[in-house]
């Protein structure tokens, strides 16, 4: 390919049609399958691990998993297990989930930078088949460690990307992680500061590495034969991303007075019916800016845009005419 791509894989699609964008990107020279659990929607792991299955190259990842939700040794051993089944392919996505998801569900968000360090910590510990002791604000372990009675216990090579947005969990990740799994709708220019942020984190690490990945999920659609219909697609997603995770508006442009109109008008949870009446707030112009859509050539353009500008790996999550999108800018990576 002229840049590696992913894809990203999430509820908004069936199983079946989640199941068929794994095998056909482990069958086209896609590097990563990235698989979603956001909302109370559909879990993560287990498509994730039918995924796993079903393919022979892709590796697979979780974009992203939180680190509230599942007891850290517990993570540490669905990851041993999905390497288990697809050995060497499991990326864990972890992220620090979002708000107000998380109080809604008895799990509000405090000191989310303190907490992934902990997390992390432990979970790496794991990995390096020690017996892990943790006595932190957030995680605690007592002894603890892989215990298999009937194989041998040994590391587990599982890359951990951080799902960062801000300043401070970027500097974390260039600091202990193996890469960054960089959320939806984020411009281009946004990544000057957050290569940064990473780089700060970098010159902090005591392992001698010089540099992590940096991946995107980048939200695309492709329509030749109607590209407002593409762009319309992203829009919907857009407007229902600043209804119910504002606190990505003001890392993409978008002022605050658009996003309370936007609420407004669409509810929690939002309904479809909810973010078509929201739509026409949203101009063209601010779609294009953090989407890759409209005719192939305007969306693979958006998708080199990323990756001129520091992203190794573009993940494309598939919105609007699924196939015809996915086909087309896979034909275009491979020139």
């Amino acid at each position: 390919m002229k840049i590696p791509l992913g894809i990203h894989v999430g509820e908004r699609l069936s199983l079946e049609q989640t199941y068929w964008q794994a095998e056909l990107a482990d069958t086209n020279g896609f590097e990563s399958v990235w698989v979603a659990e956001g909302r109370l929607a559909r879990d993560g792991i287990v498509p994730a691990a039918i995924i796993a299955s079903r393919t022979r190259n892709v590796k697979i990842g979780t974009g992203v998993v939180n680190n509230k939700s599942r007891n850290a040794a517990l993570m540490a051993v669905t990851f041993k297990t999905l390497d288990e089944v697809a050995p060497g392919r499991a990326i864990l996505g972890i992220g620090a989930w979002w708000e107000p998801l998380a109080t809604k569900v008895g799990e509000p968000l405090r000191k989310p930078v303190a907490s992934m360090r902990e997390y992390i910590t432990v979970l790496q510990r794991f990995f390096s088949n020690e017996v892990v002791t943790f006595d932190g604000e957030f995680v605690t372990m007592d002894d603890v460690r892989f215990d298999s009675m009937y194989r041998e216990n040994k590391p587990v090579d599982i890359p951990i990307y951080i799902g960062a947005v801000g300043p401070r969990m970027l500097e974390l990740a260039g600091e202990i992680s193996d890469g960054v799994h960089m959320d939806f709708l984020l411009p281009p220019s946004y990544l000057t500061g957050a290569r940064e942020a990473i780089d700060r984190g970098v010159a902090k690490r005591t392992d001698g590495r010089t540099g992590i990945d940096l991946t995107q999920i980048v939200a695309c659609s492709v329509n030749d034969d109607d590209p407002q219909e593409a762009i319309d697609a992203c829009k919907a997603f857009l407007t229902l991303y600043l209804a119910q995770q504002p606190h990505i508006a003001e890392h993409c442009g978008v002022e605050r007075e658009l996003v309370d109109r936007i609420q407004e008008v669409a509810g929690w949870p939002a309904t479809p019916s909810d973010i078509k009446r929201a739509m026409p707030l949203v101009p063209n112009h601010l779609v294009q800016n953090v989407t890759a859509c409209g005719s192939t050539d305007d969306a693979f353009n958006k998708l080199l845009s990323y990756h001129e500008a520091g992203v190794r790996c573009p993940i494309i999550s598939t919105l609007g005419e699924k196939e015809q999108t996915l086909t087309r800018l896979a034909q275009a990576a491979k020139g």
